[in-house]
């Protein structure tokens, strides 16, 4: 998504006319698109108005990890009794594989890993609001993970453990371990992304752009 690309880039303002005449679309179809990504929280309307994409800073990844810590082993928590165990041992085969891959992993293995734990067994909570929330808090931090994976900037080997050991504990049913394991991952992805971030500042603004999106420098 080209909005999600500029999130850690800086302040970007959306054109709404530049945008319908990208995609050759009506103005009014521009808007109902704009609305639906601002009730994901990926952009906003300044003070005059004007929709406005990031800044993604530190402080907010910081605060987004805070949140996630505080609901999602909960909902792992919930989730547990749903999961079926020939799917836990197939993620637990998968992230050994994983783990003899290394030093290298695909963005796709990434993506694939962070889609079993995350989604397959977190959002498998059958409280559907907490759901939605999770679903809600995770979508610019995940379009800065996959912009980055991107851009060749490496992940983090720890992260096929973290995800071992919280697999492990649900295979033996020791679900508040679990969700502890969890939460200890959480904590430590946040300091990782706030590092990776630093690694943005040192990266040429990508040409990937879009033509509709104009940078607000004040």
């Amino acid at each position: 998504m080209a909005v999600a690309s500029c999130l850690i880039f800086g302040e970007f303002r959306i054109v709404e006319a530049e945008i319908a005449d990208h995609f050759n679309v009506s103005r009014t179809v521009v808007r109902d698109v704009l609305g639906r990504l601002h009730e994901r929280g990926l952009i906003r309307k300044n003070q005059s108005s004007h929709w406005v994409a990031g800044p993604l800073t530190a402080q907010e990844i910081r605060q987004r990890y805070e949140l996630r810590r505080l609901i999602e082993p909960r909902a792992l928590a919930s989730a547990a009794p749903h999961l079926d165990r020939a799917h836990l041992v197939e993620l637990r085969d998968r992230l050994f594989a994983a783990g003899k891959a290394l030093p290298r992993m695909s963005p796709d293995t990434i993506d694939a890993m962070e889609h079993d734990l995350h989604v397959r067994c977190v959002l498998a909570t059958p409280n559907e609001h907490l759901a939605a929330m999770i679903r809600q808090n995770r979508l610019p931090l995940l379009a800065m993970q996959r912009l980055l994976h991107r851009l060749g900037v490496p992940s983090e080997p720890a992260v096929i453990v973290e995800h071992r050991l919280v697999v492990e504990l649900l295979l033996q049913n020791a679900v508040e371990a679990a969700a502890g394991a969890l939460d200890a991952h959480l904590a430590a992805a946040s300091r990782r992304t706030i590092s990776r971030l630093k690694i943005v500042a040192v990266i040429p603004e990508p040409e990937i752009i879009a033509p509709y999106l104009t940078r607000n420098d004040a």
